[in-house]
Order: structure tokens, then sequence, then C-alpha cells
């Protein structure tokens, strides 16, 4: 028989051992390192310019970026800070190469969210990210999901809870019942409103007093930022339900929301949540914040039907959570009743090739209409290594195999992200100016 210590002692084992995995996939030193990308990497696939334009660009202003040479000469490698400095530089046709934002909006947020595990939804949002940042985006990623397996892919494994989602959360409670208590002592039909009193136990963590940079942490990526997770924060499920009964008018679920609402309006540009494979209190923070929502799914029928019941389910919990606030909300930038700008379905481990995968792609589209993406994800034995090492198809080296193996893998996650990119660009539009 086993008891929770011989868990604890399996645990313990494994966290013994992680320093060489984490060697494996990682550099010698254990930290995760950005690779650099060729010059036809970033002229044909990043700024989908001809090379031989890019290369006579480089040619007639020596001050640009010159990245890397090789020993033969032939190929020059760039650093993501140099190809960034030549989107910022660089004019082609008299176009700029940043990518397009709408002026006077703040960042956009999408979830990535579905209850079925193994859906993809940690594999969409890395590649979300990345993609959105090979494209000139400054992306924050915020995993809500206590396996941490986005944290991971980032390069963040040492993080503790304090500082992740569960963290904010409880800066939230403590900040909004603070708010509460220091309303008007009485109700305007004279009643006595209720003053509401945490225990040392939640104040005394000193989390009401930390900044909000101080959950925000950068990844190997350098236009990236990450709020991670961590296995500890798993008891966040547990511990905002005694919060809630510690003070039943905190609106749980946009505590999120208001922290976001802090950042400023240009610090980035996308803001991505991978949410785990549940609806609960990290999910819906996640959902309520979000002004897109993205939809992973496998190509089979259970996970049609757990698609279909979890959109059931959201459903039902935004409409429980709009009970009681009469539309007024102290949320900020998201309100009541909760709305999307858009909503979309993803297919992923898409087979091309297979005839049940195809005809279940039929049948979302037939179900689901325009919000089933053009797009799948495709199942290559590239992307299936990717997800092995935690990494990108966009971090592999394709020196490493054949090149049509990996543009065959980098195209599944090029064609989903040009479509969610406009997509993005949609809902962005639809934003207020002031939000």
């Amino acid at each position: 028989m086993y008891t929770h210590e011989d868990l604890s002692h399996l645990r313990n084992q494994s966290l013994k051992l992680q320093g060489w995995i984490r060697q494996q996939t990682f550099s010698p030193e254990m930290e995760k390192t950005l690779r650099r990308f060729s010059s036809w990497e970033v002229s044909e696939l990043i700024f989908n310019v001809n090379q031989s334009t890019f290369r006579g660009k480089l040619v007639a202003d020596p001050t640009l970026p010159g990245g890397e040479v090789e020993p033969d000469g032939r190929q020059r490698w760039f650093s993501l800070e140099e190809v960034n400095e030549l989107r910022r530089r660089l004019k082609i046709n008299r176009k700029s190469l940043m990518p397009p934002r709408p002026a006077g909006k703040r960042a956009i947020r999408a979830a990535v969210a579905n209850f079925k595990g193994g859906a993809g939804k940690s594999t969409v949002a890395l590649h979300l990210a990345h993609a959105a940042a090979l494209d000139g985006y400054r992306v924050l990623v915020v995993d809500f999901d206590p396996q941490a397996t986005l944290s991971h892919s980032m390069g963040l494994t040492d993080v503790a809870e304090d500082y992740t989602v569960w963290g904010i959360m409880a800066r939230d409670l403590i900040r909004e019942t603070e708010r509460m208590n220091n309303r008007a002592a009485a109700a305007e039909s004279g009643t006595t409103l209720p003053r509401r009193q945490l225990p040392a136990s939640i104040t005394g963590m000193g989390l009401g007093d930390l900044r909000v940079g101080d959950f925000i942490k950068p990844s190997s990526w350098s236009t990236i930022d990450a709020i991670p997770s961590c296995a500890n924060a798993a008891f966040v499920e547990f511990a905002s339900a005694q919060y809630r009964h510690l003070n039943p008018e905190w609106s749980f679920f946009a505590a999120v929301s208001r922290y976001l609402d802090q950042i400023p309006d240009d610090a980035y540009d996308l803001i991505l949540f991978d949410c785990p494979p549940a609806i609960g209190y990290q999910s819906m923070n996640a959902v309520f914040a979000a002004d897109m929502l993205y939809i992973p799914s496998g190509p089979g029928y259970w996970e049609y039907d757990s698609t279909t019941s979890f959109i059931g389910q959201l459903a039902e919990a935004l409409e429980d959570l709009s009970h009681g606030f009469d539309g007024v909300l102290p949320t900020g930038k998201i309100g009541l009743p909760k709305t999307f700008a858009e909503i979309r379905f993803i297919l992923t481990r898409y087979e091309p090739g297979n005839a049940l995968h195809q005809a279940m792609y039929e049948a979302f589209r037939k179900v689901f209409g325009h919000h089933v993406t053009e797009h799948p994800v495709e199942m290559t034995r590239a992307v299936e290594q990717s997800g092995r090492f935690l990494n990108s198809v966009y971090e592999m080296d394709y020196r490493e195999m054949t090149r049509e193996t990996w543009r065959r893998a980098r195209g599944t996650f090029d064609n989903a992200y040009r479509e969610f990119r406009e997509v993005m660009l949609s809902a962005w539009s639809k934003l207020e100016d002031d939000a």
C-alpha cells in the first residue's frame, strides 16, 4: 500500500535527477538558450524577401548587424536581437518590416483552452508565442497550468509558487478586501456593510506588497516574457475556495484581469494564456481576461465530444459569473457579461492522409463553421521530436535533420500562425481605443 509519503519520496527522487534531465534538454549550463537564425531563414522565412535583396541591403549599409559568418563564409547567422534591429531599420520597396499594431490599443489577450488533456494546448501556445516573436511582436505568456509545460519550454524551471498565478490571485484577494473595507461604512439603505478580515496566514506572506513586475520573468527569447507556473501551484484550486469563503464578495475570476490592467498598454503586443485541462479558478481567470479564445482539439470523435462538453460547461460557468453583479464589476478593461472578440477551434495532431482525420475535420467545419481554422496543426516527425525536447520547431536547427523535414514541420505552424494573426488583428480592431 502506498501513501502520500511514498508519492513525496518519488517526487524527491525525480527532483534529484531534474538537473541531469535539464542538461539533456537545454545547454550544458542547464540554461535554455536561443539559437541563431541563418540569413536564409531571416530573409525568406522571417522577412519574406529574396535572399539576394537581403544581402544587397547588408552590403549597402555596413552599419546594419552583420551576424556571425560561418568559417567557409557561405552563411551568416543572426541573433534574435539582430533580427529585430534589422526589422526596425530595413525597408523593402519603401515598406516597413514591422508587424501591424492598431494605434491606441492595449495588448491583445488570447487564451488557449480546452479541458481535454493531450489536446495540444501547450504546444499551440508555445508555437504561437515563438512565431509572433519572430514576426516582431512583444509577447507575454501566462502559464495557468500547474503541469508547467509551457514554463519549462521557456527555460523557466526554478519557480516559486508565490510568483505564479496563485500569487497574483492571493495578492488580488488582499488588495480587493482592503478596497472593500475602505468603502463607505454604510449602504444607501443605512445597513452597515460587512468588513472582511483575512487571517495573518494570508496577509503575512507579503504578497499584497508585490509589484506587477515581480511576477514577470524573462525567457530564453529576448522579446518573450513569462508569468510561469510550477507544480506547487496546483493547490490554487483549494486555496481559492478558502479565499472565497473568507470574502464572498471577492470577484475571484477577475483577479488576473485586474493584474494585467496594471501593465502599461504598450509594454506588450500579445498576451497568451496556456490553460489547465479543467474548468476551475485558474482557467476561469484566463478565460475571463481573454479577448479571444483558441480551442485546440485532436482529430478524433472523443476529442470532439470533449470539446463540445467544454464549451457547454464554459458557457454555463460564464453565465453564472454574471449573476449578482448587475453588469457592474470592478475589473477595469474587461466587463460583464463576458464577451469574446473572436473564437476559433484548431485541430491538432492532424494527419492529412488519414481518412478519419479528414472526416473529423469536415465534421468540425460542419458543426462550428467559420470558427474552425482552415489550417490544422499537422503531426510530423519533427513536430513530435520538438515536443519531446521541450522545444518549438522554430528553436530546432534545420541542419540537424533534412531541410525538407524541418520545412514541413515549420510550414504547418507558419500556416497556423498566419491565420492566428488575421484572427488576432480582427479581434484587436474590436477593442475599445481606451480599453
